[in-house]
Formats: structure tokens, sequence, C-alpha cells
């Protein structure tokens, strides 16, 4: 069944939102009469604190349970709605292709708030707030969800003062709607080429040797980075990657690809780079 990814700025009002999307589905459940199960997966599910997006190890291992517990839940018998930031778009990609692996539809909620409000309405949870600082990073960090890109479409957009939200729509474009086919990059199966893994070794090992020359070249910090393989670009955080976290996150990577995913050789290099990005800032 589906899924349902709600983004935002942090203190956006994403988990009003949650509450008012479960509550209409469980009674559109009830009346039709199906066997539907709802799991609402957030912060406070998975027993994150507010202080791991002060740490960038911690943010990490937040969206990495995140991800598994989705990954874990998601079923033809369970509809998973995902509460959280959700504010990098190379993650929700991950979390679109858990869903389009599995064969069932998805969608994206945007909770449109703006800043100032989010501030005040930030700054009147008190204790259970964010820290004014770490508030800030966040919502610079934020990258918008657009529906020309296939993962954040369908895209459902509430501006923070909308009294009714289209709940109807939701409803058809999750339940009704037909879930896209597995794709290259994102079907199940086991891995049947020696070439193929061949290629995923030697594109990923090159990238991360690129990455690590360029990053003596230029510096931490600056532009995003050009490597082979791949027309997007590396980011460059603000510090020193190391060699043996980029062998770390290509072993993950060239593991979960080999037991799990037959991806097109020639896109390699750019899903190989997605996830670096969804994981270096």
């Amino acid at each position: 069944m589906p899924l349902i990814i709600l983004t935002g700025y942090p203190s956006s009002g994403k988990t009003k939102r949650v509450n008012e999307i479960k509550e209409y589905f469980v009674k559109r459940i009830e009346e039709e009469k199906k066997s539907l199960r709802i799991h609402v997966i957030n912060d406070e599910s998975l027993h994150v604190t507010k202080d791991a997006y002060k740490d960038v190890r911690e943010e990490k291992k937040a969206r990495s349970a995140l991800l598994s517990a989705v990954e874990r839940l998601l079923s033809k018998d369970d509809i998973v709605i995902a509460d959280g930031l959700n504010y990098i778009k190379g993650f929700r990609y991950q979390l679109y292709c858990i869903a389009r692996a599995i064969g069932t539809p998805h969608c994206v909620v945007y909770t449109g708030t703006p800043i100032d409000i989010a501030k005040e309405w930030n700054k009147n949870r008190g204790s259970e707030g964010y820290d004014e600082i770490l508030l800030d990073e966040l919502v610079s960090r934020y990258e918008e969800p657009d529906e020309r890109n296939r993962w954040d479409s369908p895209l459902f957009t509430i501006i923070y003062d909308d009294t009714e939200i289209p709940l109807d729509k939701m409803w058809d474009s999750v339940i009704l709607r037909k879930a896209l086919p597995p794709n290259k990059s994102t079907v199940s199966k086991p891995v049947s080429s020696t070439n193929y893994v061949y290629e995923l070794d030697k594109a990923t090992l090159e990238i991360i040797n690129a990455f690590v020359e360029r990053q003596k070249e230029f510096g931490p910090g600056g532009m995003p980075m050009t490597v082979p393989r791949s027309e997007t670009k590396v980011i460059n955080p603000s510090r020193t990657v190391t060699l043996s976290e980029l062998r770390r996150l290509r072993k993950q990577f060239v593991t979960y690809n080999k037991m799990n995913t037959t991806l097109d050789i020639d896109r390699l290099g750019d899903v190989f780079v997605n996830y670096l990005n969804s994981n270096l800032e």
C-alpha cells in the first residue's frame, strides 16, 4: 500500500497535517471495509531527539532509522506515513525508490509555511521546539520539493492557514492510482551479470577516488565537484571527508545493489552520487 511522505520546514505543521490525513484515511478504510493498516513513522516513534540534528553523524543515523522503518513496514496491506523533515531531495528519492521497488504508489505532502511563522510556532513550543540556531541551519539546507521530479510527484502543497486540505485527491492518488511498475533502477532481483558487478565496483571506486583527489586539491567546502561516470556533481562538505568514510558508504551502496537491485549500468554513477549527496551533509 502507499507511502505518504511529509516534508517542510521544522515546526511548519507537518504533524498536524499527518493527524488530519490519518483520521481521514482511517474513516475511509472503515467505510469501504478495506483490510489496511496505517503506520505513522516520526522522530518520536524512532526515539530520535531534536539534538540529533546538531550532529552530522547522529542525523545520518536518524535518516537511516526512518528509511529502515519504511522499508520494513511498507507492504500491500500497510499504509506508511513518513512524518519527518525529509528536507533533502536525495533522501526523498531513496524513499521513492523503496515504494517503486515494492510496486506501490506514493505521494509527497509539502507544508507550505513561511519561515517567520514556523519560527513563531517553534518559539511557542518552548522546550519542545528546536534551538533557534539549529532551526536556521535546517531551513538554510532545505530543498523544496518540485513536482517535475518523479520522486516528488504527485505533490500536494498545503498552505499553513488552509482550513481544508485535498484529502479526497490524496486518497485517489495513492489508493486508486495504479502503481508504476518497478524499473531498472528499483526492481529487486538477483544480480546475474558478471559485467554488472564489475561495473558497479569500478564506477563507485572511481568516484570515491576522484572525490578524495578533488577535496585535496580544492579543500573542504565550496562548489560541488565533478566526478567521473556521473553528470551529477558531488557536494563538497565543509569538513574533510576521510577515505574510510567514503569506503564505508561505497560498501553499503554496493552491498545493497548487489542484493536488491539491478541498475542500468549507464546510470550507476548518477545513482551513487545521489546516494553520497544524501549522506555527506
